[in-house]
């Protein structure tokens, strides 16, 4: 990899870095810290941090690599099936600890509602596929693709989401609109933010290449404005949980212009200070997003059944140190397990 490819990637990676590490300090305040600490302006702040900084950049930081990567349909498609397989194993094992004690009969809970969780791997497969498919039938064309993302965008507002009744079809229509207590990403409205970064690709390659930092400044101070103005309302709907997960338009035009400023005030970071340990830990954390995910899941989901709502703001500041430890680690050895395994199986061939 050459030095400019490095310093392309630098900015995505800290993003997706900086968004994981949000998503496990959220995590832990919703299934860790005690209601008061929950109801708190600190928990409010926790519950901000892990909104529009966290899941929707990304979502679209993986929508911007769709587009930039130009992989194959078919090829797509199979990654797309793998995420959705993954969150099923995912859901089952972060819930290994919940399910026990639901089977057992000590606790009288719905296990379909944990196993069958929208959570992001699930988005993110969907989105992934439906992209590819729509990306053969209208290609690069960047209006066409605003005009999809638009249409999603109102769609998510405007069309009817249905009521519960629990029915089987209930956990089916979870993947895509349905408004139920475990339908945490939703393809509507979630499917605008892949969309959002799809479509950055394409307007960057065609307006941003001659952009010079002046301009890039004064469009950052120009945006500050609306987000400002509305940053209230935003933040309102950010910390209440289920109109977060099930946002509107307007919410949606908000986390749009938050991402841009988000993006824009990361970029500066990275160009102030291009290395050093922290920039290494977020570019490297960003790289191994999926397993970063996934690790953090599997600790504090198997955890919260036993440490549910039990801790105050200091046992949550060290217990967000210790997963963040604790899951690097079991990241790093995973990369050398399947490293050890990649070398095994070249040798196998060899022979």
């Amino acid at each position: 990899m050459t030095k400019a490819t490095a310093d392309r990637l630098l900015l995505p990676d800290v993003l997706k870095g900086v968004a994981v590490l949000l998503m496990i300090q959220v995590h832990l305040m919703e299934l860790f810290a005690r209601q008061d600490v929950y109801n708190s302006l600190a928990g409010k702040i926790s519950l901000f941090l892990g909104g529009p900084p966290a899941a929707p950049v990304f979502m679209a930081v993986m929508g911007y690599f769709i587009a930039k990567q130009g992989a194959d349909v078919m090829k797509n498609i199979f990654r797309g099936i793998r995420l959705i397989v993954y969150g099923f194993l995912l859901n089952i094992g972060l819930n290994l600890h919940l399910l026990y004690h639901i089977l057992t009969g000590e606790l009288d809970l719905n296990p379909l509602t944990y196993i069958l969780g929208v959570d992001i791997l699930f988005l993110a497969g969907l989105s992934l596929i439906l992209i590819s498919l729509i990306r053969l039938l209208i290609h690069d064309s960047l209006v066409a693709w605003l005009a999809v993302l638009l249409v999603v965008a109102l769609s998510a507002t405007f069309l009817p989401a249905g009521m519960e009744r629990n029915q089987w079809t209930d956990y089916v229509f979870a993947y895509f609109f349905l408004d139920v207590p475990w339908s945490y990403f939703p393809l509507l409205p979630w499917l605008v933010y892949p969309l959002a970064g799809y479509c950055f690709f394409l307007f960057s390659g065609k307006y941003l290449k001659n952009v010079t930092n002046r301009q890039l400044l004064m469009a950052t101070l120009a945006g500050l404005i609306p987000f400002i103005l509305f940053f209230r309302n935003g933040f309102s709907i950010t910390v209440d949980l289920p109109a977060y997960y099930h946002h509107n338009f307007i919410y949606i035009l908000w986390a749009l212009l938050f991402l841009g400023l988000w993006t824009m005030l990361l970029r500066q970071v990275t160009l102030w200070i291009p290395s050093g340990p922290l920039t290494g830990f977020l570019r490297w954390t960003g790289r191994n997003v999926t397993a970063f995910y996934v690790f953090q899941w599997l600790l504090i989901g198997n955890l919260a059944t036993a440490y549910y709502k039990s801790a105050g703001g200091w046992e949550l500041v060290w217990w967000f140190v210790g997963i963040t430890v604790v899951t690097g680690l079991l990241v790093r050895a995973y990369q050398e397990g399947m490293k050890f395994y990649r070398l095994r199986v070249n040798d196998d061939v060899l022979k």
